[in-house]
């Protein structure tokens, strides 16, 4: 993935009992910025009114200046990095998090992850004469207790998130507590720590690692948090099952030095690697990774086959996913503006690239050309995932089905495909013995197989016009 980026989630953050709450929330979320760059948001709180400051690129573009983040003043806050995965990117009204004023008193929402019965309840509520602001699926958990029968805010949202499917974790900031839910499927993580009184909850625990906030435990799937001055409780809102995470958290998404779904991203991705190893050898003279999501499976991998790993292609990091292509000889630049290969390294080498995972491949297959041009002898591609053949509806940006290049294709064809010389995927079996399983610990999986664990309605995520245009 180091090649073709797929579309992170989002990330969010929630403060408790802390005089610079969004202060917190600001570094928290630059800590989980790999989460979401298309627009930022906090909003806080001092127990009688509430502040927001959000708007579209990264943290720093949001807030750039000090006087930004001053204004936001109170002891709580919540904060959002979003990639839209519903609602278009460019509509104002889709940042995060959201604000609303209940019967109960005001409410902030920042959600991670995507509902599959979007549709039916905006269709619903619209019919009983709710108006949406935004294309989010966020918006809805908001109408949802607007209109529930419930007296209090904590049932209220109980209520609301009874009603929704699909992933989710989400973070809530009222004027007198912060709360915190996970889907019964726990696909997203969400973990808690605390700092004496003080209480953060947020998606990856590298957030809790940066404020110097003891990570306690993640919140568990179908399980409401809730932390205010007398510290924070459990309240379950559905039954326990055997979960469904998202194994790409664990392949890609998530960064090596989080703890998610309780087990340490580093030491799976390490295993990873080593499966790879033993399940597809390579004879080869020396290993390197796609910089920098593939560098721990690279490293599992040199272990086991006691290949050397090697520094073999230096990245830009000053290239991001918004840079724009204008022209055909800039497009075809893409992969070289991104990456370097060490000529002293890789010439006259036979060189095994370890990879996540593939998507479409053409940027691989460039990369192939590349490597060939400077005298590598032979490429070798190893993947630390199997084959992406089916699509995500839970908060991964996959393409279609038909632009997913392991599609109806054989591995055989795929590496016809991309040009190089052998290529070997890490199967499913192996995937999930690279991973803590147990005690009712289960890991999603359909990308690869097919199996969906929450059913849906497939017109559900028929693409639908976004009505606002900022």
């Amino acid at each position: 993935m180091g090649l073709e980026t797929l579309r992170h989630h989002c990330g969010v953050i929630a403060v408790w009992g802390a005089e610079n709450s969004a202060e917190l929330a600001f570094h928290g979320l630059y800590s989980l910025q790999h989460r979401g760059q298309e627009a930022s948001g906090i909003v806080s709180t001092d127990g009688t009114r509430f502040f927001r400051r959000h708007g579209f690129g990264v943290l720093s573009r949001v807030f750039d200046s000090p006087e930004k983040l001053t204004v936001l003043k109170g002891h709580a806050a919540i904060g959002h990095n979003r990639y839209s995965t519903t609602g278009a990117s460019e509509n104002s009204f889709n940042i995060q998090p959201l604000y609303a004023t209940l019967v109960s008193g005001p409410v902030a929402v920042g959600h991670n992850g995507n509902l599959v019965n979007t549709k039916k309840l905006r269709r619903e509520l619209q019919e009983n004469g709710a108006i949406f602001q935004s294309s989010t699926d966020s918006e809805i958990i908001i109408h949802l207790m607007a209109r529930s029968k419930e007296k209090s805010f904590r049932k209220k949202l109980i209520d609301a998130v009874q009603q929704i499917s699909g992933a989710f974790s989400l973070v809530m900031l009222s004027d007198h507590a912060i709360y915190a839910a996970r889907d019964p499927h726990g696909i997203r993580p969400l973990c808690i720590g605390i700092n004496g009184d003080s209480t953060v909850i947020a998606s990856e625990s590298c957030a809790l690692d940066l404020l110097g906030y003891e990570y306690v435990r993640d919140v568990e799937p179908g399980e409401l948090i809730v932390a205010n001055d007398k510290g924070w409780e459990s309240v379950r809102f559905a039954e326990k099952q055997t979960t469904h995470h998202c194994i790409f958290e664990l392949i890609y998404f998530s960064r090596p030095d989080s703890r998610v779904f309780g087990e340490f991203v580093d030491k799976s991705r390490r295993k990873m690697g080593k499966n790879l190893a033993l399940e597809h050898p390579a004879d080869a003279d020396i290993v390197i990774s796609v910089p920098d999501s593939s560098n721990t499976a690279a490293l599992g991998f040199s272990r086991r086959s006691e290949l050397k790993f090697e520094l073999g292609l230096i990245r830009n990091h000053y290239v991001g996913r918004t840079f724009i292509e204008p022209t055909k000889a800039m497009r075809e630049m893409g992969v070289k503006l991104k990456f370097n290969p060490v000529g002293g390294v890789l010439k006259d080498r036979r060189v095994v690239i370890v990879e996540d995972s593939i998507v479409r491949g053409t940027t691989l297959k460039k990369l192939t050309k590349l490597l060939r041009n400077i005298g590598v002898k032979e490429v070798h591609i190893r993947v630390s995932s199997p084959p992406i053949r089916f699509p995500c509806y839970y908060g991964m940006d996959f393409p279609t089905k038909e632009e997913l290049i392991a599609h109806e294709r054989t591995v055989e064809e795929i590496r016809d495909k991309i040009e190089v010389d052998s290529l070997g995927y890490l199967s499913v079996e192996n995937l999930l013995d690279s991973v803590r399983q147990g005690d009712g610990i289960g890991y999603c999986t359909a990308c690869f197989t097919g199996d969906y664990p929450i059913p849906f309605e497939s017109n559900e995520f028929n693409e639908v016009k976004d009505r606002f245009d900022d």
